[in-house]
């Protein structure tokens, strides 16, 4: 199932590197949940040692600004088919610490309107690359 599949998160290249590596963690955390086929497997060791597997997927961390980001999120959402993932991460989830909040928040926000940090999307190759194909890697 996941042999057509492509996976990119892009982030703000402005953010501080801890909010960075917060919003990339809770966007592969999103994407891992939506679809556990990217990773529910473990593998053992020549030595009998299991571990849980990271991606079956390379993750492409790319860059994009704000603005850019929101635009990317809405023709994703336009375009996203039942195999693939949109997850966002808005500027506002951050000043929320309990999920309840942020859920509870949600129908009073126009995604379209809010600041984004972070994006990851899931789906077939050639969408994916259609979405991100021009976007540099986060260095």
């Amino acid at each position: 199932m996941t042999e057509d599949l492509r996976l990119a998160i892009v982030v703000n290249p402005e953010l501080p590197q801890g909010f960075l590596a917060n919003t990339v963690g809770a966007i592969a955390i999103g994407i891992g949940a939506k679809l556990p086929e990217l990773a529910a497997r473990q593998l053992v060791d020549g030595q009998g040692r299991r571990i849980d597997v990271s991606s079956t997927l390379p993750v492409l961390i790319l860059q994009a600004d704000d603005e850019a980001l929101r635009r990317l999120m809405l023709k994703a959402l336009d375009g996203a088919g039942p195999a693939g993932a949109v997850v966002p991460f808005p500027a506002f989830a951050r000043a929320l610490h309990v999920y309840a909040d942020y859920e509870a928040s949600m129908p009073e926000r126009d995604l379209g309107e809010e600041k984004i940090d972070g994006l990851g999307i899931v789906g077939p190759s050639k969408w994916v690359k259609s979405l991100t194909g021009a976007l540099k890697l986060l260095r």
